[in-house]
């Protein structure tokens, strides 16, 4: 996702440095992107001179340490969803994106397409009726395992990969694309499709600065022992304070991560977003948004009626927010707020029970081993201020 990413900012900027704990990879991107600069710890490509923008598109695990330390070194972020790891961090960058007063954007592009607008602002201007129940559909994990430790490829700096992350041998499985598949340093396709389509379901609801006040998940098949720790299959269950159910569940279906996982009903449970209310409902997915009234997508909503940000360009809304100083359509405290949804669906999934959440104090209501996930520990040298 960085060359990716770095591939939309070139429309808008030069890429003057690249940065990878990976050579190989290192060395591709500066070949791709003619950048002067190659490195492999970022606290020296953020030393590097004459730019203002840092695009990080590491693992979960480093979003925010690197994100923590760009902003305090006067750079504005474009960051890779999920903005986070645990929660606790996202409080943590979202109070020093203030004191900064750097410009983040959380890349959960969605946001910048006009159908997930559209279905948003008819669901909150009453399109359906009083807003009743959201299902948000994820593509199934990846199950696997035992796997078997390798010698470190030489081009890889394993330990500097692992950062915050406890201290393990090498394992092809737990790195590049399917890292997101062990709670050391992320949360499954739960905090990955989730962090999409769960901020799609905040921002219909109108919760997206909030969160639910209750959450209780199922892990549906259980991990193989000594392989990928997080849940493939699983269904989550939240209620918000106005009374709106939401339910989070995989799908079984070829997913994006390269292994079959079955056959979906195209008619029903496909990766997208339902609203529902007593008027009907609405579907939206990326290219596809549909209505069981589909009248209700091409009426005007009157004059007065509740207006979401516009973008339609996300890489294109960061940049003019770097030269305005405006917030950008998904800033700190909403990124950090999609992804506390995921993160609390993760919770509830590995506690196994239903669980109460004050999203005004961001913590769980008497149960000191649920708010034992709201932080993780940072194995040394790293932690918030080493950055």
């Amino acid at each position: 996702m960085g060359r990716a990413d770095a591939k939309l900012a070139k429309a808008f900027g030069d890429i003057v440095a690249v940065c990878d704990v990976d050579a190989n990879r290192a060395g591709e991107a500066a070949d791709e992107f003619k950048a002067e600069g190659k490195y492999g710890d970022f606290r020296q490509a953020m030393a590097h001179k004459g730019f203002d923008v840092v695009l990080n598109g590491t693992p979960d695990h480093w979003h925010t340490l690197i994100n923590l330390h760009a902003m305090r070194s006067g750079k504005d972020v474009y960051s890779e969803k999920p903005l986070t790891l645990t929660i606790d961090e996202g409080r943590k960058l979202v109070a020093v994106a203030s004191e900064t007063q750097r410009i983040l954007q959380t890349g959960s592009q969605q946001r910048s397409d006009a159908r997930f607008r559209l279905a948003c602002e008819l669901v909150r201007n009453g399109r359906l009726g009083k807003l009743q129940r959201i299902v948000t559909y994820l593509p199934t994990g990846l199950t696997g395992g035992p796997f078997e430790s390798k010698p470190v490829p030489p081009e890889l700096d394993w330990n500097f990969w692992l950062g915050q992350a406890p201290q393990v041998d090498y394992v092809p499985e737990r790195c590049h694309v399917k890292f997101r598949f062990w709670y050391d340093y992320s949360g499954g396709t739960m905090t990955d499709w989730g962090a999409h389509h769960n901020d799609i379901a905040q921002w219909g609801n109108g919760t997206e600065r909030s969160g639910p006040i209750s959450v209780e998940g199922k892990v549906l098949v259980e991990p193989v022992p000594g392989g990928f720790t997080t849940a493939a299959q699983y269904q989550v269950e939240y209620t918000y304070a106005n009374g709106v159910r939401h339910t989070c569940k995989s799908v079984p279906r070829e997913n994006f991560y390269g292994q079959p996982t079955g056959e979906v009903n195209q008619t029903d449970e496909r990766n997208g977003v339902r609203f529902e209310g007593p008027e009907g409902w609405i579907f939206v997915t990326r290219g596809k948004i549909e209505s069981s009234q589909p009248e209700l997508l091409k009426k005007e909503l009157p004059a007065g009626a509740e207006r979401l940000y516009v973008s339609n360009n996300h890489m294109g809304n960061f940049f003019e927010c770097v030269r305005s100083r405006k917030a950008p359509i998904c800033e700190p405290e909403i990124g950090h707020r999609s992804v506390s949804v995921c993160h609390l669906g993760a919770i509830a999934l590995r506690t196994g029970r239903k669980l109460t959440w004050d999203p005004s104090a961001e913590a769980f209501v008497d149960d000191p081993e649920a708010n034992g996930y709201v932080s993780r520990e940072m194995r040394k040298p790293w932690g918030f201020d080493s950055v």
